[in-house]
């Protein structure tokens, strides 16, 4: 208690007693670290799916720009677990109340994972392309075919080049 005092007043009496003119406190050092996150940073094609990869495996959905131009999703084809696909291979369909698109695979892989919540609510790909709307995981057979995909600043360029 007598600390937090001396504290109070410390910078008030720090000329006339050198002992209270301690530096400032520092807040304690933060840890940096590398979260998931940006070690699975958004990969694009030129037909607007994305890919992010973590641990081997990559989720795969479309880019807002996509779903913009879709409008509201209103079912969705998906293919099924084990369903083994080479990189822009068709593997489904999204419909909407504006048109129908075909799903293209990205990379080369086997499907592992479908979005089982798109049966019910296929309006996530609307609501949230980047988290909730995913459509499929897979296993990445070949990591090399990332290098040429698109960063997502390369592929807000070519959306720009395309909206021209």
């Amino acid at each position: 208690m007598a600390w937090r005092a001396v504290r109070r007043v410390g910078p008030v009496l720090a000329p006339r007693c050198p002992l209270l003119s301690l530096p400032p406190r520092q807040p304690a050092a933060r840890r940096l670290g590398t979260s998931s996150l940006l070690l699975a940073a958004r990969k694009f094609t030129d037909k607007h799916e994305w890919v992010s990869v973590e641990n081997g495996i990559g989720t795969v959905g479309i880019s807002n720009f996509a779903q913009e131009a879709l409008g509201d999703v209103v079912y969705c084809s998906l293919p099924e677990v084990g369903t083994k696909l080479s990189k822009h291979d068709e593997f489904g369909a999204l419909e909407s109340v504006k048109a129908a698109s075909e799903l293209y695979s990205p990379l080369s892989g086997e499907v592992t994972e479908i979005n089982a919540a798109l049966a019910d609510n296929p309006g996530l790909v609307n609501k949230s392309c980047y988290k909730d709307g995913w459509l499929i995981k897979m296993t990445v057979a070949n990591p090399a075919e990332l290098d040429e995909l698109m960063t997502e600043d390369a592929y807000e360029k070519y959306i720009k080049s395309i909206e021209d």
